[in-house]
């Protein structure tokens, strides 16, 4: 296939400081697949001391607009790279408030799904901004409803097609780079250790950890829990631990370098996501490579990266008593901890963004895309 020009269009890029696992999953793909030979421009949101412009691995950036107005900058700003270079494919990488890009893209389009808000969304902000989301992604759905998918999990699949989608919708994986993440068991905290590792926003329902820890420390009192991330609900987390009495138990690390966080991935006897939807749980991932069971709500994503009762356990999303008797239950037993340690490990190495970045290739080889120099592809316009 001759080289590419794709246009992907994100909130964020990978220097952001909000940046999440969709900007993983997007800069560990595509500057691969960009050092296959495709050029690759990204089209953000710009953030405070960011340039305009700059090249990351192989990646052109181009940032504008504000985080919070970035969706209504999108057609200008699209139609000025257009204008200003072709391109063959635009891939929308679909996450918070949709672009709707099927109304104004001229090009073939591909929109990579991580999962939709949904009901969720009302965990997270008052019932007015909530609406607004869940029902830009609703309108979303049949704007997009003739638009190739690519999806991080079955989960989000399932659900795609459950909201009508009968475009095709192929499976383009999150994944872990094993030599940044190393399996380091020496470094194994001497008393029991917690991890948290994500953002910290009110949907993750990172509460109920702090709630079910009272209940762990019952029966090991010497537990400690950590929490590595940052995020807007930080303040609140601190005050709930304050009123249970645990925060002497909890650690808020915030943002760390890369270096830290494996540091506290290796020090963890278990993690814990108890989030009541994911993409996938490219976090789960992380901690399985560092031989981490994890401990996780039974909710879209998750029950795809965590196999229950083998690299983890599942629990009923929104029960304390079952999250600490999970917790309780992997922190006691050594030999069954260490088990699926192991089996996480092995769960882990099976996930490889070389691997997914020859995936991305093929879906948009699927698509019959021809690049043709000096305008942009001809086929499978919207």
């Amino acid at each position: 296939m001759s080289p590419l020009r794709i246009l992907v269009i994100n909130w964020q890029d990978i220097r952001n400081p909000l940046s999440g696992g969709a900007e993983v999953h997007f800069h560990e793909i595509f500057r691969r697949v960009a050092a296959m030979g495709h050029a690759v421009t990204l089209l953000c949101s710009a953030f405070a001391g960011a340039a305009a412009e700059e090249e990351i691995d192989g990646i052109r950036i181009v940032r504008c607009g504000s985080r919070q107005l970035f969706n209504f900058a999108v057609p200008a700003a699209y139609r000025r790279l257009r204008k200003a270079q072709a391109f063959d494919v635009v891939i929308d990488d679909l996450n918070k408030i949709p672009f709707y890009t099927p109304c104004f893209v001229q090009e073939p389009l591909l929109t990579i799904v991580h999962h939709l808000f949904g009901r969720s969304i009302y965990l997270e902000t008052s019932w007015l901004p909530a609406s607004y989301v869940y029902w830009s992604e609703r309108l979303a759905l049949r704007i997009y409803r003739r638009t190739p998918f690519a999806v991080v999990s079955e989960s989000t699949r399932d659900e795609l097609r459950g909201l009508g989608i009968t475009a095709p919708v192929e499976l383009l994986p999150n994944a872990v780079d094993h030599e940044r993440y190393p399996y380091a068991p020496v470094e194994r905290s001497p008393e029991p250790l917690i991890c948290h590792l994500g953002r910290l926003k009110r949907y993750k329902s990172v509460e109920h950890l702090l709630r079910a820890l009272p209940r762990v420390l019952s029966s090991l009192p010497d537990t400690r829990l950590v929490i590595v991330g940052e995020g807007d609900h930080r303040p609140a987390l601190e005050a709930l631990a304050g009123e249970l009495g645990i925060g002497g138990a909890v650690t808020f690390t915030g943002q760390v370098s890369h270096e830290e966080k494996v540091h506290w991935l290796n020090r963890a006897w278990v993690a814990v996501n108890p989030s009541p939807k994911e993409g996938w749980g490219l976090t789960v991932i992380e901690a399985n490579a560092c031989g981490v069971p994890v401990v996780a709500a039974d909710s879209p994503g998750l029950r795809d990266s965590v196999r229950d009762r083998e690299t983890g356990l599942l629990y009923p999303y929104g029960e304390i008593e079952a999250l600490a008797g999970g917790l309780i239950t992997l922190l006691c037993d050594r030999t069954l901890r260490e088990r699926m340690g192991e089996a996480a490990r092995l769960w882990a190495g099976t996930f490889s963004w070389d691997q997914s970045a020859r995936k991305a290739v093929a879906i948009l080889e699927g698509m019959g895309l021809r690049s043709q120099p000096g305008g942009p592809a001809a086929v499978g316009k919207n």
